[in-house]
């Protein structure tokens, strides 16, 4: 029984502090592999109940409730103009078998919606109905992928416009295409019943491409939506992941009859609703889950050692500020290429997690500036926020720690005595001294 709780003990320490701490020189290629998977899986689990996924999940449950019948509605009115609008309704009822009720719904609304909107004043006000929903659809999305990446900036207004605007066209264009090319591949298949080989060869890829399908869409998803640059290679597991995960879980409610009908049985014809929001839940689930294994595939340099600048005494804090900031104001000074983050990174050995935040801090005291290349921070530069003629140590310190904007008002001229006074020139001289020492001069 000791033996076992040792074993325990040991396991917990090495994953949460051991595993951190392995120089990556020091391990063979299968073990540095190994360990880095270990790494990502744990940054995901920790941001996934750390983040409030789950109450992420639940919002955009709500925003896909009010947006799904406006989509679906531009999808059957751009697939009639196809001459797609009988296989478009049987690839929705396919997509939605789990949800057979729902569907029904759905598409009812779907073709009442279509019907009303014939009429010029009601056209109008539906489609501005559309747009809302689906942009605010849009735009909690585009929030929560923003926040598991750590992103402070959203986009521009002329870039939300555009860029919504493409994936509400592109969105139904896609789902009509695809649609098509699954109509070709099966009818070439059922004409090919004669070929031993071939015929099932088809049938396998048709079988496979929902989870095709799916898979490429969580992958455009991760690549797209978030606002900062991400890197395809580091997304193409996570999409591949959560869209398999999605047919599982058709497959999971196509196979649950059995509780199904119970559910009928108490809720009625009410059923649908409660289970649609269910599945729609289950699903936002398993694409943020999806959205933070691809950020800690992507980011786990950024937790090299797992510092944190909340664990960095305040000395300490001050210390690597003005490490930073002096190798900015000096390469500024020499007219040289602004520094990134992680050539401060590779400069000073600081983790890159902790240089981010450091950065942050400095921007939010007036001393550093960050320029950016394009709206997705491909290309962040820092540069001095002034001259650096009048950047010094003492200026550094005093606005770092003079940062917030909230005081208590409390009757101080009362309680100061002589070694209050004495303790105050003492600091002034100690700021006046240190306002000798530029930053570039460090």
């Amino acid at each position: 029984m000791q033996i076992m709780k040792n074993l325990i003990t040991q396991t917990i320490d090495f994953l949460t502090v051991g595993i951190w701490h392995v120089a990556p020189g020091e391990l063979p290629a299968w073990r540095r592999a190994l360990y880095d998977i270990i790494k990502k899986l744990i940054i995901t689990v920790r941001f996934f109940t750390t983040k409030m996924v789950m109450r992420q999940a639940s919002a955009l449950t709500y925003s896909t409730l009010l947006a799904i019948v406006p989509i679906f509605a531009v999808v059957f009115a751009i697939a009639r103009g196809f001459g797609y609008n009988k296989y478009i309704e049987e690839w929705f009822r396919s997509a939605f078998e789990s949800q057979p009720q729902a569907a029904d719904v759905i598409v009812g609304f779907v073709n009442s919606y279509l019907v009303h909107t014939k009429s010029g004043v009601v056209l109008g006000v539906g489609l501005l109905f559309m747009l809302y929903t689906v942009l605010m659809l849009v735009n909690n999305v585009e929030i929560t992928f923003n926040d598991i990446w750590q992103v402070k900036k959203q986009r521009s207004i002329f870039r939300m416009f555009t860029d919504y605007l493409a994936m509400l066209l592109l969105f139904p264009i896609a789902i009509v295409l695809t649609s098509g090319i699954s109509i070709f591949i099966a009818t070439v298949a059922d004409n090919l019943p004669d070929y031993l080989l071939l015929g099932p060869f088809m049938r396998w890829c048709i079988s496979m491409l929902p989870y095709l399908f799916m898979s490429v869409m969580f992958i455009g998803l991760y690549l797209f939506m978030p606002n900062t640059h991400i890197k395809l290679r580091h997304v193409i597991v996570p999409g591949i992941i959560a869209g398999t995960a999605m047919q599982w879980l058709q497959l999971f409610y196509i196979h649950s009859q059995m509780w199904v009908s119970s559910y009928n049985a108490i809720y009625g014809s009410f059923a649908a609703l409660p289970l649609f929001m269910l599945w729609v839940q289950i699903s936002w689930t398993i694409c943020l889950f999806g959205a933070t294994l691809s950020y800690a595939n992507q980011n786990l340099s950024y937790y090299d050692r797992d510092a944190k600048t909340s664990d960095i005494s305040h000395r300490y804090r001050l210390l690597l500020c003005a490490l930073l900031a002096s190798r900015i104001c000096r390469r500024f000074d020499k007219g040289l290429p602004p520094y990134t983050a992680l050539e401060l990174r590779a400069g000073t050995g600081i983790p890159i997690r902790i240089v981010n935040d450091l950065l942050y801090m400095m921007i939010e005291a007036r001393i550093l500036i960050e320029i950016i290349s394009d709206e997705k921070g491909e290309a962040a530069r820092f540069v001095p926020a002034e001259n650096v003629e009048n950047l010094s140590v003492g200026v550094l310190i005093d606005r770092l720690e003079s940062q917030g904007s909230w005081k208590l008002d409390l009757p101080l001229h009362k309680i100061y005595n002589s070694q209050w006074r004495q303790a105050l020139e003492l600091r002034r001289k100690y700021l006046v001294e240190s306002n000798k020492i530029l930053l570039k001069d460090l």
